[in-house]
């Protein structure tokens, strides 16, 4: 949506920025009570929780902690940071106003910009981690999940959103740059560029896993881009302003779009969408490139706003089939493997494993790439932040949540044996009901093959990766409220064409934000490619972003031990790498502009997820133990070459030397991204110290104060969320 199709008020511009106004933080009496309310049913939910010790527990309770959790946090804690912290002004422009140019700075309606940043953020993290994750117990994940998402993931999101605004929508290696020196800022601009690569080939290779071979998936999302560009046209040329009525429209389109999905699968056009993994590969990369060019408002804005009715609609929906079946949670509190790190599912301990396995939905560096991406140039009104950066999270949190649940309430023999690796489970019923046996769990091999029959699926062994098992899990809680078991095997397939469309619109988002972070690289070289209006510049640095993960992603397609695969280990540590440069940044600014008190609020979570990341990288390089450490993996298949071993997964020889080279090259890697953070940690420190020795607040970057001419016609009535003088 335009600026000019927005009600205006021309204020004349002041000399200076205008001392915002104090809102009342008083409540009424019907306030306290009903956030007493909320707060006291959350408490009854972690009790419950607590208390229980070994008897059956309702996840009803799982949702009934999380969600009054939720509601406390975005209500006082979020609003605490907004007043005390960011202090947002809404009477200051925005880069998406002062710089409009129809492409990628666009005032956008906050409703439609939560819908892109939701979609955006929330990729295949939410969905998977935790169903990995659920072999420690479900106890430690919720814990992580809520507590982390408050205190550490959303405000990560909203501080990184604002500082971002405030400069111009610039990346988050160009603000490391800028903010912490050369030094650091080239070790952050290096580090999250080639993280971010690996983040999109891993999260492009989960489409192409969840659509090949898959008509109805491949259809039903494919439907979406010719509808989301409808959308666009409608609300931007057509009828602009009209979000309501687009959303509508768009909806029901892409609720026939489902249901044709379903229809196409049966019928003779079922060949015609039944693509393989390398033709999903170059659609992707295609649909990657055009997503990046084209201006935002007319597919990736309205695309990802579409996608969004899907995802917190499935997601309501199984939050309601939890309500209603109530099922009960089937995986221990805190599971044996929590302590001894000997999980089938991933080897390690719970410190550090579990908070680098769950990211997304409690704290994920590829959130920070996308609040200093496209949301920051797009977002209307300062105080927005709140809502978007904040809110945004802790619906993705939610997701996790539910995902944790589907995992938790499956049979622990059925879990294991989906998730188990191939080489301990087999090929077999039987070969893999005797292996969950050795587990210390049961299930037998009839009701492995009736399981897969249920979802209309040949097998179920080693279906590894969390996204079977959340879709299996899923439709257990579906169909024991919509359909009965008559139509376990619609709402399965249903669910991976939902994961499918859940993780592709974090693929289109993140390509534009890495042209937006080569644009920022490179301009520092040469200043014309660094325009982000320079035409040349946007084909040139999207084709190169889309070049380097699709490449990755092709090998990674056409060979199970190559490409994007021989990177997936680094996948949870290098996420949770960029979360570290993110808080570096957010901690650096606030101590630079004279907010020492506050610079605790981003701090602490730095703190903890540097402790965690390090602790992750050391073990992962020095550790003996060949399912943990890279190097000590390295060494057990060169042993296995010497003696003419085979030792899975590699099925031969030259397997068995792709995988020393693959240990080898990680290792080598998360090294180096180690020393990169490090690099750039140790230059903030200095930055700070000087900042904190400094009487007056050492200059930022942020860009100078212009005047808004956009007025809002909620504003006249909303509660203002212009920071108050501390």
């Amino acid at each position: 949506m335009s600026a000019s199709a927005m009600p205006e008020s021309a204020l004349p511009a002041p000399e200076g920025p205008p001392e915002p106004p104090s809102g009342s933080s008083r409540m009424s009496p019907r306030s306290i009570l009903l956030w007493t309310t909320v707060a006291l049913v959350g408490a009854v939910g972690w009790g419950v929780l607590a208390l229980s010790r070994g008897e059956e527990i309702s996840a009803v309770w799982l949702v009934v902690a999380a969600l009054g959790s939720y509601a406390i946090a975005y209500r006082f804690y979020s609003r605490f940071v907004v007043r005390r912290v960011l202090k947002p002004d809404d009477r200051r422009a925005t880069p998406a106003e002062r710089l409009e140019d129809g492409v990628d700075f666009q005032p956008t309606d906050r409703r439609v910009l939560l819908g892109h940043h939701f979609a955006a953020i929330a990729g295949a993290g939410p969905l998977v981690g935790p169903v990995l994750a659920a072999q420690m117990g479900y106890l430690p994940g919720t814990l992580w999940i809520v507590a982390g998402v408050i205190f550490a993931g959303a405000v990560q999101d909203m501080v990184v959103l604002f500082l971002s605004m405030r400069r111009d929508g610039k990346s988050l290696g160009q603000m490391a740059r800028d903010e912490i020196g050369k030094a650091g800022g080239a070790a952050a601009l290096i580090a999250v560029f080639a993280i971010m690569i690996i983040l999109l080939g891993v999260l492009a290779l989960v489409v192409v896993n969840a659509l090949a071979h898959s008509p109805w998936g491949t259809f039903s999302v494919a439907m979406t881009i010719p509808i989301a560009l409808f959308m666009g046209f409608w609300m931007h040329v057509v009828r602009p302003g009209r979000v309501v009525e687009t959303s509508l429209i768009g909806v029901a389109l892409l609720l026939l779009a489902i249901v044709g999905g379903s229809w196409i699968q049966n019928s003779s056009l079922a060949d015609t969408f039944t693509l393989s993994p390398t033709t999903l590969v170059f659609c992707l990369v295609g649909y990657g490139f055009v997503a990046s060019v084209l201006p935002v408002w007319m597919l990736l804005a309205p695309r990802d706003y579409l996608s969004t009715f899907m995802k917190i609609g499935t997601i309501a929906l199984l939050a309601v089939g939890v309500i209603v079946a109530a099922p009960v949670m089937r995986a221990e509190a805190v599971s044996d493997f929590a302590s001894s790190g000997a999980g089938p599912v991933f080897a390690g301990s719970l410190f550090p494993f579990l908070f680098i396995t769950i990211a997304c939905g409690a704290l994920s560096g590829f959130h920070a790439l996308v609040a200093s991406g496209t949301t920051p140039k797009l977002i209307q009104k300062e105080s927005q932040v709140r809502m978007i950066g904040y809110g945004a999270m802790l619906m993705e949190s939610f997701v996790a949540i539910m995902a944790l649940i589907a995992a938790a309430t499956l049979e622990p023999g059925l879990y294991y044996a989906m998730n188990a690796p191939a080489g301990l489970l087999g090929t077999t019923a039987e070969s893999a009901s005797q292996a969950v046996a050795g587990l210390g769990f049961t299930i037998t091999p009839d009701q492995l093959t009736q399981a897969a029959k249920a979802v209309e699926e040949q097998t179920l062994i080693a279906r590894s990766g969390g996204a079977p098992t959340l879709a299996v899990g899923m439709s257990e809680i579906f169909s024991g409220v919509f359909g009965g078991t008559a139509l376990k095997a619609f709402w399965y397939h249903f669910a991976i064409m939902f994961e499918a469309l859940f993780i592709l619109t974090t693929v289109d988002a993140g390509t534009r934000v890495g042209r937006f972070m080569l644009q920022d690289m490179l301009g520092n070289v040469w200043k014309p490619i660094g325009r982000v209006n320079w035409k040349p510049g946007i084909w040139l640095c999207s084709g190169i972003v889309v070049a380097a993960w699709g490449y990755f992603l092709y090998t990674g397609a056409t060979d199970p031990l190559g490409g994007i695969n021989q990177l997936f280990p680094l996948f949870g540590i290098a996420n949770q790498l960029l979360a570290a440069v993110a808080l570096t940044v957010c901690t650096t600014v606030l101590i630079k502009s004279g907010r020492l008190r506050w610079a605790w609020v981003t701090g602490v979570p730095l703190a903890w997820v540097v402790a965690i990341t390090f602790t992750a990288g050391w073990q992962k390089i020095f550790s003996d133990d060949p399912r943990v450490g890279f190097f000590a993996q390295r060494a057990k298949y060169a042993d296995g070459i010497d003696a003419g071993q085979v030792i899975a997964p590699a099925k031969s020889l030259d397997d068995m030397h792709t995988v020393v080279t693959n240990s080898t090259v990680d290792g080598v890697l998360i090294a180096l991204f180690l020393l990169l953070v490090t690099v750039v940690i140790a230059n903030a420190a200095v930055v700070c110290v000087r900042a904190v020795r400094s009487p007056d607040p050492l200059p930022t970057t942020e860009a100078p104060y212009v005047e808004s001419r956009i007025q809002l016609p909620e504003q006249a009535s909303a509660e203002p969320l212009v920071g108050t003088r501390s």
